[in-house]
Order: C-alpha cells, then sequence, then structure tokens
C-alpha cells in the first residue's frame, strides 16, 4: 500500500531550505583588544576604521577602564600610601593616564622616556596575626599576613590584587609611601611580601606639591630608611604582643566572674587610663578649704593683696589701713610670634579655639595634606627649613591672605623641637575651596605659619603697688599695645587695660574681703591629655589620640571634661593590686626609649629589633604568671564595674514613661542585630512597646524638652551637624487625626 494513503496531502510538512552560516576560521576569531569592541585580525588588516570621536571631561589623567597587562619588566613602579598621593605625583611627573582595575586606580605616563606607573597601597596591606597551632594566652609566634584576610578590611584586596600584577612589570620599584615609621612599614611590606625585593629606592617629600614630588623623584634615597623600618616593625609587634595577651587575660579573668563584656588593655592604654584615674582620686579627695582675698579701691581703681589669707584672724590687719604710699613702674615689652605648629601644638590650639578633638584635628589635617594645601601632619617638629622656600610661599599666600605682605622678619621664629622626618606643619601656597572645620583649621595653620615672620607685639605695661604703714602691699596693673605686630593675625588673648600714674601718699577709700574656697585640679580635656601623654613620652604623635579614643569605646573613660567610669576604676584598681608592672609608664617609656634607639641606629637594626623582642616576651612572661594567680580576683573587681556601668547605661538611656504599660520607662537601646538605635519599654518581655529611630546616627537623649512637654532627642552622623527631633510615640495617632 502506497505511503500517500496513509498522510494525507493536508497534513503534509512545509519546509523551506535554509543556507548555514559558515563558521568562522580560527584566524577570523583572533582579536587585538581595544578599547570599544573586538575587531577580527583580517578585518583589521583589510579594511580601515572609522574611529568615533567620543566627547569627554577633561581630566587631569586620562582614564581607561581597563588595560592588557604585560608580562616583560619594562617600567618604574612607584608605590604610595594612599590613592590621593599616587594622583598628586603621577600628575606632578608628567602626562598621565589613569587606569582602573576592580575600581582601584593607578596611572601610566612617560618622563624622558622611562615608562613610569604610579599605583597605590590603601594604608596597611598586612597586618599582624598570631601563627597557627597556638591556644590560649601568652602567644609569642607571630607572622604578617594580608589584611583583607583579616575582619573589615576586605577593602584592601583590590589593591593587594592590583600591585602584584604590576610588580611583574617593574624594573625598578619606587617607595614613596609617607615618610615616617608606619609609612616605612607599609612599604616595605610591600615590597619583600608582593614584590618579592629586599630593598628599592626611596622618595622622600613633605609636601604634595609638583616642585617638591619632581625633586624627590629625581633625587630619591638609594635605599630605605632601615631605620624606621625595624622601629616601625618592632612597634607593631611590641604593641601587637601587649595587646592580644592581655586583652586575653582580662577575657579569661571576666569569665571566672561568670559575665562577658569585650575588655582590652595595651602598653600605652593602661599607663593613660591610670592618669585619668589618678586625677579622679586627686578630685574625690580633695577638702576644700576657706580663704579669703582683700581689695583696696583707691583713686578709682581696684586693688589686690598679692597674697591669699588662710587665717581669718589675719584679716584683722587690714582694717585700719587707711592711707598708702603708691608707687608706679613702667616697662616696654616685646612679645615675640609663637612658633610653628606641631602635630600635639596644633591639636591642642584647635581645640582650645574651635572644639575640635584631637583625632578629629589629625583626620582634617591629614585630607588638608593629601590636598596638596598644607605639609605632611605627623611631625614633632617646630622649625620652619629654608629649603621649603617659606618667603616664596608667603608670596603665594598674599592673594587669599593680604596680611602675608606685612610680613618683616628675615628668619622665622622656630621652636626647641625637631624632627629628622618632617619639618613644622606649613601651607604650601596652594589653595583649594573649603569649608567648616577644614576652612577652621587650615586658616589657622596658614595664620601661625604667617605670624611667625611678623614684628613682635610691643606693650606698654604699668604696675602700681601701694604700701601701707604696716607694710600690707596691693596691686594692680596695665597694659596697652604700643604696636600688635603678630597679634593682629594669629587669635590671642590679651585684655588692654589702661591706669594712670600713681605716685605719694594716698588716700585708701575702702578695705574689703572676699571669701572663697580651694578648688580641686581640673579634669583633663583631650587636648590636655594627649599634651601630658607627649611630656611623659607615652605613644607617639600619631597614636596619641587613637588612644584617647579607644579608652573611650571601651567604656573606660566619659565626658569631654575626662573622667574614668566604674570599670575604669576598678580595671586600675585591681591592676595596682596584684599586676602593677601593667599600668607602669617608666616601662612604656623604657620600650618608646629602645625603639628610637633602633630608629636612631646606623646599622645591625635586625638584631637590635629581635633583642628589644626577646626582652617584650620574658617580660609578658613574667606578667602572665602574676596575672593567672589572681586571675579570680581580677575577674570579680570587673565584674563589679561592669555591673555598676551597664546599670548606669541603662539608667541614662530611659527619657520617659511608657505611654503603653504606664509602668515601665521608654530607653534608647542598641540593636547588635540590625545595628541602629530604636526605642523599647524596659518592662520588657511584659510590654513589648518599641518604636523606630533615624536609621544610620547615634542617637542620644538631650535633657531637653519641647513646648508640648516632649522630650528632644539628637541623632549623631559622621560629617553632619547634629540634628535634635522631638520624640512622639503619638505620631501616627496625630498624624491620622490631622
Amino acid at each position: 500500500m502506497a505511503i500517500e494513503s496513509y498522510l494525507p496531502a493536508t497534513d503534509a510538512k512545509k519546509t523551506i531550505e535554509k543556507r548555514v552560516k559558515q563558521k568562522p576560521t580560527t584566524k577570523e576569531l583572533t582579536t587585538i583588544e581595544k578599547h570599544g569592541k573586538p575587531i577580527s585580525k583580517s578585518d583589521l588588516e583589510n579594511s580601515q576604521i572609522k574611529k568615533k570621536r567620543k566627547r569627554t571631561r577633561k581630566n587631569k589623567a586620562k582614564k581607561t577602564e581597563t588595560i592588557i597587562f604585560k608580562t616583560e619588566k619594562d617600567v618604574t613602579l612607584i608605590i604610595t600610601e594612599k590613592p590621593q598621593a599616587a594622583a598628586k605625583i603621577s600628575s606632578a611627573l608628567g602626562n598621565a593616564r589613569k587606569y582602573s582595575e576592580n575600581r582601584v586606580p593607578f596611572y601610566e605616563l612617560e618622563r624622558n622616556g622611562e615608562k613610569i606607573i604610579v599605583a597605590s597601597a590603601v594604608g596597611h596591606l598586612f597586618n599582624l596575626t598570631y601563627s597557627k597551632g597556638q591556644t590560649g594566652w601568652p602567644v609569642f609566634k607571630l607572622e604578617w599576613q594580608p589584611s583583607h584576610k583579616g575582619k573589615g578590611a576586605s577593602f584592601t584586596k583590590n589593591y593587594f590584587n592590583l600591585l602584584q600584577k604590576l610588580v611583574k612589570r617593574a624594573k625598578k620599584i619606587m617607595i614613596a609611601t609617607d615618610y615616617d615609621v608606619e609609612g616605612e612599614v607599609i612599604g616595605w611590606n610591600v615590597l619583600r611580601f608582593i614584590a618579592k625585593e629586599k630593598d628599592a629606592e626611596r622618595m622622600k617629600y613633605s609636601t604634595l606639591t609638583k616642585n617638591e614630588l619632581v625633586n624627590s623623584f629625581e633625587n630619591p634615597m638609594k635605599t630605605l630608611n632601615w631605620g624606621q623600618a625595624y622601629a616601625g616593625e618592632a612597634r607593631h609587634k611590641i604593641d601587637w604582643l601587649y595587646g592580644i595577651n592581655l586583652s586575653r587575660a582580662l577575657m579569661s579573668a571576666i569569665k571566672t566572674s561568670g559575665t562577658f563584656k569585650i575588655l582590652s588593655i595595651g602598653r600605652v592604654q593602661g599607663p593613660a587610663l591610670k592618669i585619668i584615674v589618678e586625677r579622679d582620686r586627686e578630685i574625690e579627695n580633695f577638702e576644700s578649704e576657706p580663704y579669703w582675698q582683700v581689695f583696696a579701691k583707691a583713686n578709682n581703681l581696684d586693688f589686690k593683696h598679692p597674697k591669699d589669707i588662710f587665717n581669718k584672724e589675719e584679716l584683722k590687719e587690714f582694717k585700719e589701713i587707711k592711707t598708702a604710699t603708691a608707687k608706679t613702674t613702667e616697662k616696654e615689652e616685646n612679645i615675640i610670634p609663637l612658633h610653628p605648629f606641631d602635630l600635639t601644638t596644633l591639636q591642642r590650639e584647635a581645640h582650645k579655639f574651635y572644639r575640635i578633638s584631637p583625632s578629629n584635628t589629625l583626620k582634617i589635617a591629614q585630607s588638608l595634606y593629601l590636598s596638596g594645601i598644607i605639609s605632611y601632619p605627623r611631625t614633632s617638629s617646630q622649625k620652619i627649613p629654608k629649603e621649603i622656600n617659606p618667603i616664596k610661599i608667603l608670596k603665594k599666600l598674599e592673594s587669599r591672605f593680604p596680611f602675608a605682605k606685612d610680613t618683616t622678619r628675615k628668619f622665622p621664629i622656630e621652636g626647641y623641637k625637631s624632627d629628622p622626618a618632617h619639618p613644622s606643619i606649613y601651607p604650601t601656597g596652594d589653595f583649594k575651596n573649603l569649608s567648616g572645620d577644614e576652612r577652621k583649621l587650615y586658616d589657622l595653620i596658614v595664620k601661625r605659619f604667617i605670624s611667625c615672620f611678623y614684628q613682635d607685639a610691643k606693650t606698654a605695661n604699668k604696675r602700681i603697688i601701694l604700701t601701707a604703714e604696716n607694710g600690707k602691699t596691693f596691686t594692680t596693673s596695665g597694659m596697652q599695645f604700643i604696636e600688635r605686630g603678630w597679634t593682629n593675625i594669629y587669635p590671642v588673648k590679651m585684655e588692654e587695660k589702661n591706669i594712670p600714674n600713681m605716685e605719694g601718699e594716698t588716700k585708701i577709700d575702702k578695705i574689703n574681703s572676699k571669701k572663697k574656697e580651694t578648688k580641686p585640679p581640673k579634669r583633663y580635656t583631650a587636648a590636655s591629655l594627649i599634651t601630658l601623654m607627649e611630656k611623659k613620652n607615652l605613644g607617639t604623635k600619631a597614636t596619641r589620640s587613637s588612644i584617647v579614643d579607644t579608652l573611650f569605646k571601651r567604656g573606660y573613660l566619659d565626658g569631654r571634661s575626662i573622667k574614668s567610669t566604674e570599670l575604669g576604676n576598678k580595671l586600675i584598681e585591681s591592676l595596682e593590686k596584684y599586676s602593677p608592672i601593667i599600668i607602669d609608664e617608666n616601662l612604656t617609656r623604657q620600650l618608646e626609649e629602645k625603639m628610637e634607639t633602633i630608629l636612631e641606629a646606623t646599622e645591625n637594626w635586625e638584631e637590635k629589633e629581635k633583642e628589644t623582642m626577646e626582652n617584650v616576651k620574658q617580660l609578658i612572661s613574667d606578667i602572665s604568671k602574676e596575672f593567672r594567680v589572681h586571675e579570680k580576683e581580677i575577674g570579680e573587681k570587673l565584674k563589679e564595674g561592669i555591673t555598676t556601668l551597664r546599670d548606669k547605661q541603662r539608667e541614662d538611656s530611659k527619657f520617659m514613661k511608657c505611654p503603653i504599660c504606664e509602668e515601665g520607662d521608654l530607653a534608647i537601646i542598641y540593636s547588635r542585630k540590625t545595628r541602629r538605635n530604636f526605642v523599647a519599654c524596659n518592662k520588657y518581655p511584659d510590654c513589648k512597646t518599641t518604636y523606630s529611630l533615624p536609621p544610620n546616627a547615634v542617637i542620644k537623649k538631650t535633657g531637653k524638652v519641647s513646648e508640648e512637654g516632649l522630650p528632644i532627642l539628637v541623632a549623631l552622623k559622621r560629617g553632619r551637624r547634629p540634628w535634635e527631633f522631638k520624640f512622639d510615640p503619638n505620631w501616627k495617632a496625630n498624624k491620622k487625626n490631622s
């Protein structure tokens, strides 16, 4: 039977013959990468490609998102500490082209026929950690590991990976990190762990200005500063061993008491906290004592007896005074300008004038430095060397600070402190639009610098002494400016007072006394504390402010006028009794001196570092043995402090009665899960009332109430002004009704 009888014609499928596209040849698949679409090799050879012109914004460096990494060693690789420094250096050296790898920028340029790549770290790309196989405490075996393998530093991985690629192209490496111990360690670690090199040339500069950067590149140091490198590494190791072992010891002690809180202590934290606790004890134990000040009125002037009277009976000796012999002495005084800023002085003045904290002053100064408008801020120097060409800087400053034209000194006023790495903090003469605290700090630095070249202030000082027949004296003083000099441009508090001359016998119109009481010593501020730490050689200019911040974060300190919390008190109390060496500032100072010895050495740095580390390990072993013996006692002391601290925090967080249960109080609570504040009733779980608060901010009470009687809270966000707002638990209901 024919097949057509089974398949009717209507069911037949209609097909269309289609030409099969030929597969491309291997030759055609070979492409050369170009910015834009891939183009076949044959097309590239046989036809002209019309390039489309794209409109782009003008940039100092031409930006390209991709690049083919070559394998031949054909470039000089400059490695900086931060991306901003890389941008500045590449711009100074030539017409740089900007590339990006996983959003990490680097720059390529040619200078005098030499190919140069400028790339950066992002601070420390390596951190210390303990070697595997060690448990408990003390631990002593440690090693450097890439920072991105630790917590909170994943952002460093792309910088690490990029440098790994770029070093393969480097025929020569030049380290251009900040010229200090931290910068040296950052550069050394990149050199030895990523580039696998033993040494490199070193750029040294104090400002990110074109002339200085070009000079630094053309006249580099032939080797790293090995004193800085080994001293920096020793500091890292010592601080790490102290921190990890003593903090683990504290945590072990607190666990024996059945409670838990993250605690830490370090070789500088301990002595710094002890300073505050001792001041608190002085204030607490201070017994005020009454005393009297005696005043006289004569010729419409107020005079004061120069001594305070602590024996009330002595006041009788002043009652019968009716006349006195007046004598006036006059003299002129020259007041020289203040020395230029080192970091600690800048932090102190910024806090005095603008209430900027020391840590924020350092952050702002670092930002101004990276913008190229001031010199490197982490300096101990109070010198203005002629090498920075200060006269040229003054000339550049005239356009925005006209009073710079009026300088008269050929040589500036300087302080006694010096720093082998950097001069004092000074403006470069370049400008940038600034606002807020940045503008305040920059203006302060400029005015301080210019004032160092200004003429002295000249004053006419007058002092009148009244001497009664019984020998009792009274004095008053006056001052007027003859020439204001440098005080015209730099803020100082000097009050003028004009008084007439008085000579011979004078009638005393009135004698009166005022009762007062002696006052306890003042509490430290953050600025006065870091100044004292500098005098005691505790910590470094770069770390002191962050150490103070850490003490606050751990709950050991509180308040703008700093006082220790109960936890900070109990910690020092227990360590004083059971392990006083941990908080011994003399020991900390000795370790600082050992690191200074490494820094200043001209050879055998590695041996000196090893010797110092062996001493530290023995010291930590001794501390550990002593600590273990009294672990439970220390734990109980710390528990007392933690309990008191938590009770206070709970009490401080309450701000109004709960409108739902009317028994509990609404309090500001921090959620570790959501990492934000919210409001909840403290009668939880009986009352589960909660309210949300603004996100991404720290919320605190202000102690103020609105006109409606509602509590006012404040939201604190980094880099923004505090925002005060009313907390209304019934806002939803009120909104519906309105």
